[in-house]
């Protein structure tokens, strides 16, 4: 009996790793997230369980219902799908499930994703590295605006690019921060909505506007110079795999 923490990636099936695919055809329950994307739903045996946890602004399950869920059907299925956005290591709170899982006895396997947090501005056409202007990425959520213990200031003074997950609701706190710690008003933003799905939107603009941009839940926002990059032919052959 085994419970396999698979990665769902940013959206369309074509970005599913072969692994995931397998085990999804295969699956006797899949407990399934809000956000994983319909091509991505249909690839579930036809025959299996599915049973939506999928976390929502204003309702969702709780993660220890969650966590219950898994053992309870870890503990009476062979094959058990977790299937999470992304990459369940991700800020995907896949190793909190792995060791709820891991202390009640059941085995557990971990199948990566692509991360949104590479993948979405992929689809904008915007490298997170880029030689001359960002030569490393900081990976953070929406929430560290409201943690005391980050550093803004070396954040805003590193040359990093900055992504920013489940980011939307604390925009306007992130900009505050990165500007109180020096990051100059006209930095660069892009915010990449609903990346890899038919729905995918895209806006840009600087630092000082980040609040006022019309972003929607959920993108993936990236601040630094690369954010103003786009190669029209890459988002072009990015849009034939969608």
């Amino acid at each position: 009996m085994t419970v396999h923490l698979v990665g769902a990636g940013p959206g369309s099936a074509d970005l599913l790793t072969r692994r995931a695919a397998t085990l999804l055809a295969k699956a006797e329950v899949v407990v399934i997230d809000r956000l994983v994307d319909s091509s991505v739903r249909a690839l579930i045996n036809e025959a299996a369980e599915v049973i939506e946890v999928g976390k929502s602004p204003g309702q969702s399950s709780t993660q220890t219902l969650i966590n219950e869920v898994l053992v309870s059907l870890g503990q009476r299925f062979n094959c058990v799908v977790r299937l999470k956005g992304g990459d369940p290591f991700v800020f995907g709170r896949g190793f909190e499930e792995l060791e709820v899982l891991e202390a009640a006895g059941i085995a557990v396997d971990v199948v990566p994703g692509v991360s949104s947090a590479f993948s979405a501005p992929a689809a904008a056409g915007i490298p997170v590295t880029h030689r001359k202007l960002s030569r490393g990425i900081a990976v953070l959520t929406g929430t560290a605006a409201d943690e005391e213990h980050l550093d803004f200031t070396c954040l805003a003074r590193s040359g990093l690019t900055l992504v920013f997950l489940m980011g939307v609701e604390r925009r306007g706190a992130i900009a505050a921060q990165l500007l109180l710690g020096g990051l100059s008003a006209n930095t660069p933003v892009a915010a990449v909505m609903d990346a890899w799905t038919a729905k995918q939107c895209v806006v840009r603009g600087t630092l000082d506007e980040l609040h006022d941009l019309k972003v929607h839940a959920p993108a993936v926002i990236v601040i630094g110079a690369v954010a103003a990059l786009q190669s029209h032919e890459l988002v072009g052959a990015l849009a034939e795999v969608r």
